[in-house]
């Protein structure tokens, strides 16, 4: 089943499978993308100042892409994002960290311009194992509308 626009009501919330996060995959994202000291190197003083090695945002950002893929998007008629509204980091992610996490929808409507588009707008929560949120993303998804005239 490829859900539509109409398969994304106000308040539906999916539940991400939950991630394990590794020393390695840290550094192998940092090393590559954001290669900053607590990001690369867990015995740097950078690295001791926050109390050990710690993932990137950006990383963090990619594991809940991930994580939208496993769970609804590449069953979803997508047409893309309208972008982020809000990105926020409210704790470190570390090795040994177990990342979940939900998607609620909080807005929903029919592009002006075309139709046959329906903009829909998710929260995303990530909480490691210790139900401390770790980030919230609030962003638009566009998705196709199976049937524009009785979707509005």
């Amino acid at each position: 089943m490829t859900r539509t626009y109409e398969d994304f009501p106000l308040g539906w919330e999916i539940t991400f499978e939950p991630r394990a996060i590794t020393a390695e995959e840290i550094i192998a994202f940092a090393s590559r993308y954001d290669p900053q000291p607590f990001h690369t190197d867990a015995t740097s003083e950078q690295a001791r100042q926050v109390g050990g090695l710690i993932a990137s945002g950006w990383h963090t950002c990619s594991i809940l892409m991930r994580m939208m893929c496993d769970a609804y998007l590449l069953d979803t008629a997508s047409q893309g994002s309208g972008g982020l509204e809000e990105v926020r980091w409210l704790q470190p992610v570390r090795a040994g960290d177990i990342l979940s996490g939900t998607a609620t929808v909080i807005e929903r409507r029919i592009s002006k311009s075309n139709p046959r588009l329906g903009i829909v707008k998710f929260e995303y929560a990530i909480r490691n194992q210790r139900d401390e949120s770790v980030m919230r993303v609030t962003g638009m998804g566009m998705v196709d509308v199976a049937n524009p005239e009785i979707a509005a």
